[in-house]
């Protein structure tokens, strides 16, 4: 494990961004930047277009490690290169930013008020490939609906079981279990959540070191306790759908808690607009986010 780069997770200012749209949510994503299906024809295609895309962010001079702690990317992307270096040695060689990877393959059916992860093939395959290309932690995500117990206790309990797994193969997880922010009944789902998180950390073992990614909560400041929990190296925060004027302001009421923002950070990006259109629209952005996450 890198040692500069858990000292830049664990102490760093600045936000994480989350690059990471999968192939369920990738069309969606070319979209929102302008690129409809009609350009492009089956996966590689499709794939080639949204690295561009990332490729884009990465490039850009807003996309600096000032402001940028870390970036999480797709498998699809870990697996290409940038200027002649896999993606995640031209983040962190290149720029200073801490590379993560997107593990999980989308979400089960909705039961118990909860979707819990799907089966991940070959987890350990995959760690390996990732401990090659030298990215430093992973995440996954599964969504609670309703605070139903049983549950939200399974979502906890799936997250640190694989998040063992993770650390045991020289990364760091980033455990993220995702309250829906339309739930009826956020709040509760959020108090029933942390007590599972604790009682999860409290029985891992001591050297063991995990990141919780999580919803913005409804009180403020509720997630500060399990900032000091030991075996927490830091608590981000997603943007669940929110705009990115709204996710900022219900961030900075949040002291220490810092953005990992993925559709809240491409907000108004375009294909169609030039570099300085591009780069300018980003800057602000990323400022912005950066502002939020240092409340």
């Amino acid at each position: 494990m890198n040692k500069r780069q858990m000292e830049r997770i664990r102490t760093g200012q600045g936000f994480i961004a989350a690059l990471d749209q999968s192939g369920g949510s990738t069309p969606k994503a070319l979209q929102q930047y302008g690129i409809e299906p009609s350009r492009y024809s089956g996966d590689e295609e499709m794939f080639a277009l949204v690295h561009e895309m990332r490729t884009r962010i990465i490039k850009s001079p807003a996309f600096d490690a000032e402001y940028i702690l870390g970036a999480i990317l797709f498998e699809n992307t870990m697996d290409r290169k940038i200027d002649g270096l896999y993606t995640a040695d031209y983040l962190w060689e290149k720029k200073g930013i801490v590379p993560f990877l997107k593990v999980d393959k989308g979400l089960a059916e909705l039961d118990g008020g909860v979707q819990v992860l799907k089966p991940i093939p070959d987890l350990d395959g995959l760690l390996r490939r990732a401990a090659r290309r030298n990215v430093f932690g992973t995440k996954m995500r599964s969504v609670i609906h309703e605070a139903n117990p049983h549950g939200i206790r399974k979502v906890a309990e799936q997250q640190f079981e694989l998040g063992k797994q993770i650390w045991s193969a020289g990364l760091v997880p980033i455990i993220e279990p995702e309250v829906d922010i339309n739930s009826r009944d956020k709040r509760e789902s959020e108090r029933l959540l942390k007590d599972e998180i604790f009682k999860q950390l409290s029985a891992l073992a001591p050297d063991v070191t995990v990141m919780l990614k999580l919803s913005i909560p409804t009180e403020d400041d509720f997630y500060r306790d399990l900032m000091d929990e030991p075996h927490v190296a830091r608590v981000v925060a997603l943007s669940g759908g929110y705009e990115r004027e709204e996710a900022n302001e219900r961030l900075a009421r949040n002291h220490g808690l810092i953005a990992s923002f993925s559709r809240a950070l491409a907000e108004g990006l375009s294909d169609q607009q030039s570099d300085e259109a591009f780069n300018g629209l980003l800057t602000g952005s990323i400022r912005s986010i950066y502002k939020a996450s240092i409340a």
